[in-house]
């Protein structure tokens, strides 16, 4: 990973952002020199335009080279809608020097290329993959977003419903700057919400911050042949550096660390965005109560309503996600649980969830408790002439065995490798050597594995609680007896009783 100082540093010594913030300079500069000559500035205002657009599609271009799938189909987008600002601006640019009164407002051609463009980044944008998987999450995004776009619909409707209303071209410059407004919160959102924006968010910030200063630029700019002040041809241009240097920034980014430019970031699990959208929302109702009741004051209230049912739909989602998260915790819960105190391969007690059991046993007041320990014989045979997999399956199938052979009652356990046990509960010392006997008779019948019959010999060795008895007592004396058991012979047992001196084997 690329150290973070180093490119700061590589972005604050870049010859190309440098030169863009010089070429924003010498237009300012020379719009603060000319100013009360309204003409001149807006032939330098357009005049500056195609080289930045030229620069925003060169360097769109280099980070689709850098990127694939998806982003790069978007950096491809890119590179158009800085070819189409080019055209359009070209074109307003021969405009102003010819009859007329031109404004920092583009003429049709440049226009239509600035909505194309536009909206050509609006649909790369829905068409970028989202990273959530299900469909309660899809919905819960496009609801924030729509819950946002509709607080934007809201803030647009009090600006154009102004009671007196504007001149036509005035009112075509807000409904653009409306338009750029409502694009740029879409792409805020898609970049907070889904968490798979194409582009870093060190280069989406300066993209956006483009979108809203091109807004408040159309807002400031006066009607054709009115003076306004240096100040706003330079705010009007200021967007043209901004949506220029967000491509250079992810070419340096992405040259330093590929991985850490284009990897999806994590998503955050909620959204503040549809509440700040509902504060808007009131914040213009508060705006527009003093005039009345009014078609202002209607489409406030209708935006309102809107909004505040999207807001309960949206909650309405988490709510189903937070029930389903619950669930899936649950399952996680027993799951770990499960495989706390069974074993993965047999699914029997393990070790520790069988040493915890014999001492709930032995704890209940007058309880005969017997345990066996259960050892097979010439396992290792079997692992080694047949494989690990072979041994896998017959330790299953004696699993089988000694489930079948114990009461219901009983809890059959696997200690580990090939040692296995039960717990026999209120069983006497001759059930418990019945129980024995029944499962070395179930060992006895072959098990075949990949087409061969295996026999599990095993010896069990078999005690019986006596007064005092604790959990390390009694496997010590069912210990002793499965080892006696063993010099016995194969496929024998051997009882422990503290009562009896001397065991019995078979």
């Amino acid at each position: 990973m690329a150290d973070p100082v180093h490119v700061v540093g590589k972005l604050r010594r870049d010859p190309l952002l440098i030169g863009f913030v010089a070429w924003t300079a010498l237009a300012g500069l020379l719009f603060f020199l000319l100013d009360g000559q309204p003409t001149a500035q807006v032939r330098v205002f357009w005049s500056f335009q195609p080289v930045m657009d030229l620069s925003l599609a060169m360097c769109s271009w280099r980070v689709a080279r850098l990127a694939t799938g998806a982003v790069r189909r978007f950096w491809l987008v890119m590179v158009a809608l800085g070819l189409l600002f080019a055209v359009g601006d070209t074109v307003q640019s021969v405009l102003t020097y010819t009859p007329g009164h031109w404004t920092t407002n583009g003429g049709a051609v440049q226009t239509v290329c600035l909505g194309i463009g536009l909206t050509s980044v609006v649909v790369a944008m829905l068409a970028h993959p989202h990273p959530t998987r299900t469909g309660r999450e899809r919905l819960g995004y496009w609801l924030d977003s729509a819950t946002v776009l509709a607080a934007g619909g809201v803030v647009a409707w009090c600006l154009l419903a102004t009671p007196g209303g504007y001149s036509q071209p005035r009112l075509l410059a807000l409904i653009a700057a409306i338009g750029v407004c409502l694009t740029a919160a879409f792409a805020a959102i898609k970049m907070i919400l889904s968490g798979n924006a194409p582009m870093h968010t060190a280069a989406a910030l300066p993209m956006i911050g483009s979108a809203l200063a091109m807004s408040l630029g159309m807002f400031l700019t006066s009607e054709p042949g009115v003076a306004a002040p240096p100040v706003v041809f330079l705010v009007a241009f200021l967007p043209t550096f901004l949506i220029t240097a967000g491509p250079r920034v992810q070419f340096l980014l992405a040259s330093a660390d590929r991985t850490a430019a284009f990897s999806q970031r994590r998503r955050k699990p909620y959204s503040l965005l549809p509440y700040g959208a509902m504060v808007v929302a009131f914040g213009a109702l508060i705006v527009v109560l003093p005039d009345g009741v009014n078609a202002r004051l209607w489409g406030v209230v209708a935006g309102l309503v809107l909004i505040c049912s999207l807001v309960a739909a949206r909650q309405l989602v988490a709510f189903h996600d937070n029930t389903a998260l619950i669930d899936r915790l649950r399952e996680h819960e027993i799951r770990l649980r499960h495989q706390a105190h069974f074993d993965g391969l047999t699914g029997l007690a393990n070790r520790t969830h069988f040493h915890d059991q014999v001492a709930h046993a032995l704890a209940a007041p007058g309880a005969q408790v017997s345990v066996l320990l259960v050892d097979l014989d010439g396992f290792k045979a079997v692992n080694d002439t047949m494989g690990h997999a072979a041994g896998d399956a017959l330790l299953m199938a004696v699993a089988d065995r000694l489930r079948g052979a114990i009461r219901a009652g009983d809890l059959p356990a696997r200690l580990g490798g090939d040692e296995f046990a039960a717990l026999l509960p209120d069983c006497t010392a001759a059930e418990a050597v019945a129980t024995a006997e029944r499962i070395l008779a179930a060992l006895t019948v072959p098990e075949e594995i990949d087409g061969v019959p295996v026999r599990a010999a095993a010896s069990i060795g078999v005690a019986a609680a006596g007064t005092g008895a604790d959990v390390s007592s009694l496997l010590r004396d069912a210990d002793l007896a499965m080892y006696a058991a063993k010099r016995q012979g194969k496929g024998t047992w051997q009882r422990h009783d503290p009562s009896v001196t001397t065991g019995s084997g078979r």
